[in-house]
């Protein structure tokens, strides 16, 4: 079977970027040229007919040099209040762009709140529907401005995989400063393998991913993508892991051509979206990609 060949058919998309893909490594502005090419993507997504949403880090880190902090905040506050103004600046510019190619974004802010709650999940999974429905561009991210440390996400690939699960996309894309997955640190080990495609997420295949990440914007590394992947294919998503550093590669990926690792969807009926995020939530990890 060519699982890579099945990408073409997939309809309801989900597309993580990460800071390092959004930012400039230099000054920790926003990378224009590298904007309008990612919204240019996705609008041609959209002309397709596919449903598209992203999930969109960078919003502390664009806060944090529109007032000039030298690196990343790491108090709390400081942290909410660049949030606050970055996620502002980050709407701005991609309304902009949006608009420029004859599409609307929409600005969704989640807490685990947001899942646990069923009221508010249900009013999530209506909101991402009717926008969907109308044709808009949902642009995701966690409510950093109000989160605690108790009902934090922590990183938007976790995040993106949940959105996966509750809106029942059926392809998952993580774009990050890395290539995919190796058989071990390609940054340490020059013998590390690319794997191209993963079949079965077993215990083997998680256990090597290391919380570590190559970018100073953000602190999602391997193993919170695993944990995206284990989250998207029992709820009956393809994953695609891939480097962000240009953002033609999202047409490529759609198109099926062998870009990034590719982890097969397998749905897990028994897999529940609420009792994750609760167990997760009081085994008390937080790891903060923003």
């Amino acid at each position: 079977m060519n699982f890579r060949e099945q990408l073409k058919e997939k309809k309801r998309i989900i597309i993580k970027i990460g800071s390092s893909s959004l930012t400039h490594p230099e000054t920790g502005n926003l990378n224009l040229t590298k904007l309008e090419i990612l919204v240019r993507e996705i609008s041609d997504l959209r002309n397709m007919g596919k449903d598209v949403v992203i999930v969109s880090s960078g919003a502390i880190a664009v806060g944090s040099s529109a007032v000039g902090f030298r690196g990343k905040p790491v108090d709390l506050a400081s942290k909410q209040a660049c949030a606050a103004i970055g996620q502002a600046k980050l709407m701005m510019i991609y309304q902009k762009l949006f608009a420029e190619y004859g599409h609307v974004a929409a600005q969704v802010l989640m807490t685990k709140n947001t899942i646990t709650d069923p009221v508010s999940r249900e009013n999530a999974h209506n909101t991402f529907q009717e926008l969907l429905k109308l044709g808009a561009i949902p642009i995701v991210n966690e409510n950093d401005t109000v989160s605690t440390y108790e009902i934090r996400f922590g990183d938007n690939d976790t995040l993106s995989a949940l959105v996966a699960s509750l809106i029942d996309a059926d392809l998952l894309i993580l774009l990050s400063d890395i290539d995919g997955l190796f058989t071990d640190d390609p940054h340490q080990n020059p013998d590390a393998r690319f794997i191209d495609t993963v079949e079965e997420l077993d215990d083997r295949l998680l256990q090597m991913g290391k919380s570590t990440s190559g970018s100073s914007v953000g602190t999602g590394g391997m193993s919170t993508k695993l944990t995206a992947a284990k989250i998207a294919t029992t709820s009956g998503a393809d994953m695609v892991i891939a480097n962000g550093e240009d953002f033609h590669v999202i047409h490529k990926i759609v198109q099926g051509r062998s870009q990034g690792t590719l982890f097969v969807g397998k749905k897990d009926h028994s897999f529940s979206l609420v009792n994750y995020i609760r167990s997760e939530m009081t085994s008390g990890t937080a790891a903060g990609e923003r």
